[in-house]
């Protein structure tokens, strides 16, 4: 699974290989967050995440994702 700390430093895998790139589909960006793709139509459909429509298709720019993460974080015990 990946880490809130991975998606935000723009790494992938646990040997440190980092993404490149700013703004990811939806496949990738529910993979990175570690949800279905309906979990993020359902989240993009009420706001909480909120795609770049410049092209046809939704882009999640990178920034969106860790924005959604840091403020939806699980409070401390």
């Amino acid at each position: 699974m990946i880490t809130f700390d991975a998606v935000k430093e723009h790494r992938t895998k646990p040997d440190g290989a980092r993404f490149t790139k700013l703004a990811y589909t939806r496949e990738d960006a529910a993979s990175m967050l570690g949800i279905s793709l309906p979990t993020l139509d359902r989240l993009t459909k009420s706001g909480l995440i909120r795609p770049s429509r410049a092209i046809r298709r939704p882009l999640f720019p990178h920034a969106e994702l860790v924005r959604f993460l840091e403020e939806t974080k699980a409070l401390e015990p």
